[in-house]
């Protein structure tokens, strides 16, 4: 006899918006701890991925916030540590946290 649970089950986009922040997290750590000038191709990289990380800064928020209401403030979604992730991003962005 299968059974279904009631319990809260996490979508596949629940878990790209995650990891997509967390990359976006990564980058930026990154960025500001490397020299991405000292050499030619990691400089290419760099100037290749900052605007579609500036526009990850904006939409991954917004996307996780209506998904995050959908799920009635759930605290076991994935889209409230993406939220957390974006946060901690913008405040190294902004030099609030020293990571260097």
């Amino acid at each position: 006899m299968e059974t279904t649970s009631s319990s809260f089950h996490n979508t596949i986009i629940n878990k790209i918006l995650l990891i997509s922040s967390i990359l976006v997290c990564l980058f930026w750590i990154l960025s500001r701890t490397i020299d991405v000038y000292n050499y030619a191709i990691v400089g290419a990289i760099y100037e290749m991925l900052w605007l579609p990380c500036i526009v990850s800064l904006i939409i991954i928020p917004l996307v996780s916030l209506i998904f995050l209401i959908k799920d009635k403030f759930n605290l076991r979604s994935l889209n409230l540590f993406s939220l957390i992730v974006m946060t901690l991003t913008l405040l190294i962005i902004y030099n609030v946290i020293n990571i260097i």
